[in-house]
């Protein structure tokens, strides 16, 4: 899962990020609403967590331009604006939901599984036998559970999301945080290997495939 973080508080960014992080999500910062914009239509989120004082263009019409361009990603608010007019005016713009700080950190997770779940398309991705299921995060392969770390359980579900596809190690680099920020210089490799191990090693149908020159890709089709 793949979150974008709109916040002009370093501090709470980084929070935000490293717990977001910890629980196996990719996570995008700016403390910019112009580059949320353009980091909105640029990627693909799962979620959007907005602030309203921002470096430039405003959390609320931040919030507005992302709609009136049909982005119709998730968005959770999160702000010191606890008036009741900020609220309904928040909703309005677009916004699925709005949460006041101070919070609990377990509270905006709550909230963050409710808007996955409520992504129908979104919470269970198949290939094959394989099975992913991003509300309990489990993964299954001819109904056998597979346990994976969170790295490779990001990794695997951003192959999945992308199935069929051939990714570079740059492109898995950039949009798996983790990995991205790690000085090991084969890390996309490493895990690669591992996830094979858990994925494929057992099973007679090899899903994942590393083609010379394209990169990695997930498919049950011949390559």
């Amino acid at each position: 899962m793949r979150v974008l973080v709109v916040d002009d508080d370093i501090k709470i960014a980084s929070f935000i990020k490293k717990g977001l992080q910890e629980e196996s999500y990719s996570v995008d910062t700016t403390q910019s609403g112009d580059e949320a914009i353009y980091l909105a239509q640029l990627n693909s989120y799962d979620v959007i967590l907005l602030d309203i004082m921002l470096i430039g263009t405003n959390g609320m019409n931040v919030c507005k331009t992302l709609r009136a361009n049909s982005i119709s990603t998730p968005i959770i608010m999160l702000t010191a604006r606890n008036r009741l007019e900020d609220k309904i005016d928040g909703l309005d713009m677009g916004a699925d939901d709005y949460l006041t700080k101070p919070f609990a950190f377990e509270e905006l997770l709550a909230r963050i599984r409710v808007q996955l779940r409520n992504q129908q398309n979104s919470n269970i991705l198949t290939l094959a036998d394989l099975s992913m299921d991003t509300s309990h995060r489990e993964v299954r392969r001819q109904n056998r559970k597979i346990r994976l770390t969170n790295k490779e359980y990001a990794l695997l579900e951003f192959l999945l999301r992308n199935k069929r596809k051939f990714l570079s190690e740059t492109v898995i680099k950039d949009n798996l945080n983790d990995m991205n920020s790690n000085t090991m210089s084969n890390i996309v490799n490493v895990y690669i290997y591992r996830l094979r191990n858990k994925i494929d090693k057992e099973f007679d149908l090899k899903l994942i495939h590393n083609i010379r020159g394209l990169g990695y890709i997930i498919s049950d089709e011949d390559v």
